[in-house]
């Protein structure tokens, strides 16, 4: 849908990327100082700012700081600052004084014109944006019962299964905080948006939020785990920050998946202290079996009611001399789901970085994990969350 474009420049250099925008039907209208932008933002009412940092006179954070002022009761003027790529401090000052994105320059069109497009999608007139539940999202919590069995995979086809096939709002977080996956997995670079800044924020809060998550073109939002493992440091488990930041996003979509490390840290406790459901993921053979037991039994023991348990038997057709009715016999319960195998399919949606519910929609994991979350977005029953989980043995 076009749009009306605010782009405030001190000179021309980005007006040959921005020509896209025009191309593409949006209404562009330039402003080369503070006091012109503002004076635009009353008269013309645009839809999307785009602020230089490198503005003469008054710098772009100090006018976005004004612009966001502007914005009145249920009305979000989204804002992208744009600047030198080594210049962090310009980019975080930008970030806290209100902006929604930042690019480096030398702007790229392709890029800025998919920024936009996100952006203007996120903040639609109300009548244009999903239907967003009043009570507190659901989270899903994706645990692997061993590194390889899919969990990833599933988590994130999963939350765009919800966005596109159930229309659910959707937020995916990778709690992996140390090696996460979803930048490989959904093709992304290492310039995007992390948790991180999030939790160096003056405040964790849904303001903040909104400005650290990235809009996926499938239509969910993406929580990234930190560029380097370093950096997971900086999410404190002491703080409870991953606790502060699943309360919030519960607040603003229907639904929160977390796509859990395999440890069980502080963290991940956390998180399933949260969780609806804890999605535990394995396969059919002996290894991953005997620690999805154990698994069972240390929820059991750190009080994790076991309904709240959902069993996603992954590569369900895969030859391993183990079948599912020897599986429930083994861990002495019913499996919930099953997804099937085929590799191909699988491989190939990695290896482009693009999803199997976007890639292959049609194909048999997709119509697994379809019949998956649709049954998991049944009626919501009563869930007793205790404050706080700990295993046992730990200290108090």
């Amino acid at each position: 849908m076009p749009a009306r474009i605010l782009l405030v420049a001190a000179d021309q250099s980005a007006a040959a990327a921005v020509d896209v925008l025009t191309g593409e039907g949006h209404r562009l209208v330039a402003a080369h100082d503070a006091r012109e932008a503002l004076a635009l933002v009353d008269a013309e009412r645009p839809d999307l700012a785009l602020v230089d940092a490198e503005l003469g006179g008054s710098s772009g954070p100090d006018l976005l700081r004004r612009l966001r002022a502007t914005d009145t009761p249920g009305s979000h003027l989204p804002l992208i600052l744009f600047g030198a790529a080594a210049d962090v401090a310009a980019k975080v000052s930008g970030l806290r004084a209100g902006a929604d994105d930042y690019l480096a320059k030398p702007l790229h069109p392709v890029e800025l014109s998919a920024r936009v497009r996100a952006l203007l999608a996120r903040h639609a007139p109300r009548a244009q944006q999903p239907a967003v539940a009043t009570a507190p999202g659901r989270v899903l919590a994706f645990y692997g019962a061993k590194g390889g069995v899919g969990t990833t995979t599933l988590a994130i086809n999963a939350a765009i299964a919800l966005r596109r096939n159930v229309h659910r709002s959707v937020a995916l977080v990778d709690a992996n905080l140390q090696f996460g996956d979803h930048r490989v997995f959904l093709d992304l670079g290492t310039d995007r948006r992390s948790i991180v800044d999030a939790v160096t924020a003056t405040e964790i809060d849904q303001d903040i939020l909104r400005r650290t998550v990235v809009r996926h073109e499938s239509g969910i939002d993406l929580l990234l785990a930190p560029v380097t493992p370093e950096n997971a440091e900086l999410v404190n488990a002491e703080h409870h920050h991953l606790h502060t930041i699943i309360e919030a996003l519960r607040g603003m979509y229907e639904y929160v998946l977390v796509d859990l490390d395999k440890r069980f840290d502080e963290h991940t406790l956390d998180v399933i202290s949260l969780a609806e459901s804890l999605v535990v993921v394995m396969t059919a053979d002996l290894s991953c079996l005997k620690n999805v037991r154990l698994v069972l039994d240390t929820m059991a023991q750190i009080g994790v009611p076991e309904e709240r348990m959902q069993l996603v038997l992954n590569r369900s057709n895969a030859y391993t001399g183990i079948n599912p009715k020897a599986v429930e016999s083994v861990l002495r319960r019913e499996i919930n789901f099953q997804v099937v195998n085929d590799y191909r399919v699988a491989i190939g949606s990695l290896n482009t970085g693009s999803p199997v519910m976007m890639r292959r929609a049609d194909s048999p994991i997709a119509k697994g994990i379809i019949d998956m979350v649709t049954e998991l977005d049944g009626p919501a029953e009563p869930v007793a969350r205790p404050a706080a989980l700990k295993l046992v043995g730990a200290g108090a």
